[in-house]
Formats: C-alpha cells, structure tokens, sequence
C-alpha cells in the first residue's frame, strides 16, 4: 500500500499526529524537495525526490522501491490535481491510500468567505489558461488553482481579452502558513508582477460576462462564437442534435465530419469531463477546430483527429478503430449504410447516434438506418426574419432530415429475464 500524506503549509507542526507517526515509521519517503525538507530527519530511512518527468517515470520508480512501507508526500489535499490522483490511475486505487490535510482551495474559500456550493473550483497546473473561458458566466466565483505566480497575471489578461475587465480577483499565497499574503484588484488593474509561486487565485466574474455569445452551458451559440468557413452546423439545428445526444459526466462524443468542430465542442460544455473526437479530413478546418476548442475553454476535452469518414476508407476504419468506443456519436453529413452500422455497432448499449441530411440521396440512407436500428426521423425546417425592401420577410433555410436512436442496453441490464 502507497500512503500519500498531504501537508499543509504551515508545515510538520499541523501535521495530525496519526500521519506524523505513519511517515515516521515509514522506510522510504518520497516527494518533492520542499516537501521533504518539513520532515524531521528519521535514522535508517530513504528519501526520494521526485524523478523527471514525473508520471513517465513513476512505474519504474515503485518497481524499484516497491510500496511496502512507502509515504509519500503531497500538498493539502493530493487528490485536487495531485499525485495521488496519477499514482491511483498508474497503479489502482487499491494500492493507494489518502491522507488528506486542508486544500488550498478551502483556505481560500475560507478567506473569501464562499460557501462550497456556489463555487467552482478551476485547475490551471500545467495547463492552459484558455480552460477557464468556460467558467465566465455573470456572477461566477472561481477558485482557481495557479502554475506559479505568474499565472494570476494571466488570467488578468484573459478576463479583460473576454470582456470582463471589471472581474475582482484575490491572489492568495502559502495559505495557511507564515508567509500567507494576498493581493486584491480588479482586472484591468491587475499589477503583472508575479506573485510567490504557492498562489491560489480567488475570481468573482463581473455582469458583463453576460454579454460574451459563449456564455452560458446551454447548446446553441451563435455561429459567430466559432470561427467558420460556412461548414457548420447551425445553431438550431445544433440545439436540437445536442438535445438528442444528450451529454452527460465524463461520456465520450464521436463527431463524424467535425466541419467547425461546434457539436463537439457545445458536447464538451454541457456535461463535467465529457470529452469529444472530432474527426475531420480537411487540414484546416482540424486546425480550426482546435483554435475553437481553445477560444470557448475545452482544449483538453476535444481531440481532433484528421481523417476522412465519408467513404469508410481504409484510413477512416482504422482511425475509428483506434478510437474508444462512444457514449454518443454525430454524423452532420456524409452518413453512408456502411458507417452507420459501424457507428451503431461501436455505440455503447445505451448512447445515442444524431445523423442529418440535405439531399434526397443522404436522406434515403437515414431512412434505410431508422428501418434497420429504429429511433426516430425529424424534419427540421427553420425561417429567419430578414428585411425585404423597406419590410420584414421570413426567408427559410434549407430544411434539414435528423435520424436519432438510441441503442438498447441487453436484456438483462434492462431487469429482464
């Protein structure tokens, strides 16, 4: 068993006496070198220093240690991106064992006076600053957990780029222990010298967030907030796709023929950690993809993968191959029998599958799928006011046919004999 302890700040002293004895009884610790310097020097023990880079070197580190008898040693909490969350996934969570001490983002909500319910709590640690434009919604607060110190800056810089200059942010740093300091400003105010590096950054979003055309998780955004080359699918013909995928926590998302990447993406903004595959065979409309993904704060979350589905070439089917089996998947044109029932096939029991069409052609092939797989067949058609000479007149889009199934789960997950 791996006991991961976690220490606060303020350092060995607020260390519960039932952990001090653990990690002094211990026969090899291992952390980082500010960690390890807290604890008193133990006779006839090992320490480790963490090794470089840390993940892609762990399995080899514990194969050579093994974990009888080993602490680790970890910041506050090491399950709010810390290493307790990479050894349980290295190694399962039956080999690892938590020993949690105060989060930083709980001193600092405890600073801010914010209750747990009403507050987002953001990572920014060794990712892009881009992840938190998700987050800007009116009134918002985000406890947001820095790289260093110049990661307050940063975010600085991004809420004015947003439109929300007017944002207060809190950097707090070494909360908890003797060197605890904070810094207060607005925004476009924010002084870019950097804070220490153990800095956590308290955001209350202004009212104007309400004006950006991503603001919000309901599906549906203006086509202007991704950029496009025409190629995309419109946003209330998306609102009612996205109403038919239905994303939910941590569910994966094929998207078929990504065009802008917009399904995939808005899938990604509805549901905590759902994740999307945008599949897409023009170099730059992939490229663009990623540059939305970015700019509306899930560059993690959409992957994008350049290949062509269309025909189900040899390319398209070892692609699809390679890829995790879906919880849902969207097919805004090109849908052919054959990728159709590879789709279904791969679907896990209960996803979904969203395919439209325009032309008569593409619209038999829907009709042939709901005939074998069931579901049901929409026919959307949207009308725009638009000015005609000195008046308004209804000018309508081209209508759209949506087939939507959803796949059974086997009978006996159903509760049936």
């Amino acid at each position: 068993m791996i006991e991961v302890v976690g220490i606060e700040d303020a350092g060995w002293a607020s260390v519960p006496a039932r952990e001090q004895d653990l990690v002094c009884r211990s026969r090899h610790l291992v952390g980082g070198a500010r960690h390890l310097a807290l604890v008193p020097e133990i006779e006839g023990q090992i320490r480790t220093p963490w090794p470089t880079p840390m993940r892609a070197q762990l399995p080899a580190l514990f194969e050579q240690i093994g974990t009888e008898g080993v602490v680790v040693l970890a910041s506050g909490d090491p399950l709010r991106s810390g290493v307790a969350s990479t050894l349980i996934d290295l190694f399962g969570r039956e080999t690892v064992r938590v020993h949690p001490s105060l989060s930083s983002e709980t001193l600092a909500r405890a600073r801010m006076g914010w209750p747990a319910e009403e507050t987002t709590v953001v990572t920014l640690v060794g990712r892009s600053v881009d992840r938190l434009r998700r987050h800007l919604d009116p009134r918002a607060r985000l406890v947001v957990l820095c790289s260093d110190g110049s990661t307050p800056a940063e975010v600085a810089a991004l809420l004015v780029q947003e439109g929300c200059g007017s944002s207060r942010l809190t950097a707090w740093w070494h909360l908890g222990g003797p060197k605890e300091g904070s810094r207060s400003g607005a925004a476009r105010d924010w002084d870019v010298e950097p804070t220490p590096d153990l800095v956590v950054l308290a955001v209350e979003v202004d009212d104007l967030a309400a004006a950006r055309s991503s603001s919000g998780p309901a599906p549906g955004r203006p086509e202007e907030a991704f950029e496009h080359d025409g190629q995309i699918t419109k946003r209330d013909v998306r609102a009612s796709a996205l109403a038919h995928l239905r994303p939910t926590p941590g569910a994966t998302l094929w998207d078929l023929g990504a065009g802008s990447g917009a399904v995939a993406i808005e899938w990604a903004l509805s549901a905590r950690c759902a994740r999307a595959v945008a599949l897409e065979r023009d170099p730059g409309r992939a490229a663009r993809i990623r540059v939305n993904a970015a700019r509306l704060g899930v560059p993690r979350e959409v992957e994008v993968v350049e290949a062509d589905h269309g025909a189900l070439s040899p390319e398209g089917a070892s692609v699809l191959d390679a890829l995790p089996d879906p919880d849902a998947v969207f097919v805004g044109g090109g849908l052919t029998s054959e990728l159709a029932d590879l789709a279904w096939g791969r679907l896990r029991p209960g996803g979904r599958l969203v395919a439209h069409a325009v032309t008569l052609s593409a619209e038999s092939v829907l009709v042939a799928a709901h005939q074998r797989h069931g579901g049901h067949l929409t026919r959307l058609s949207v009308e725009h006011a638009t000015p005609l000479g000195p008046h308004l007149s209804w000018t309508p889009a081209r209508a759209i046919v949506q087939w939507s199934a959803q796949k059974p789960a086997p009978p006996h997950e159903q509760g049936m004999s």
